[in-house]
């Protein structure tokens, strides 16, 4: 990821109400890391905490997932829904509706990544197919070679 969309997702991991474990996570990480007060990195204004979340040299994974979820779910919302179409996957806006849906065919999988490489940038689309990867991987692994890091 860029600089400014590592700080858009940090951004948007603080605006999260859902995110409250992580983002106190987040604040020690950031507090031990500059040296300061966990109070202080809370009164730190909203962009320069974005902007030093970003900028962390090392975070937990559990972190950069909701930060990966959230600007996926801020900013993507078009190519994650046209990706669940391309599987036939039942979706509200990009977001899976069933929760007990069947693996989809690997096959499948690999020709809706390829057709979405085309309808999206290519480095959008490989940050979504690897956060994918990570988040499920025994559900996704059809994309393990398809998604290069970003």
């Amino acid at each position: 990821m860029s600089l400014e969309q590592r700080i858009d997702a940090a951004g948007l991991f603080w605006e999260d109400e859902h995110s409250a474990d992580q983002q106190l996570e987040a604040v020690s990480a950031l507090a031990t890391h500059m040296k300061f007060r966990p109070k202080s990195v809370i009164g730190l204004a909203h962009d320069r905490r974005a902007k030093y979340l970003a900028q962390l040299p090392s975070m937990t994974d559990t972190i950069a997932a909701r930060a990966l979820v959230n600007y996926h779910l801020e900013r993507q919302r078009p190519m994650m829904s046209a990706f669940l179409d391309l599987l036939g996957i039942s979706h509200v806006n990009g977001l899976i509706t069933d929760e007990t849906i069947p693996k989809p065919d690997a096959e499948k999988v690999q020709k809706a990544a390829k057709e979405l490489t085309a309808q999206f940038p290519p480095d959008e689309v490989s940050l979504y197919l690897s956060t994918l990867v990570s988040q499920d991987p025994e559900t996704w692994d059809a994309l393990i070679d398809v998604a290069q890091p970003a």
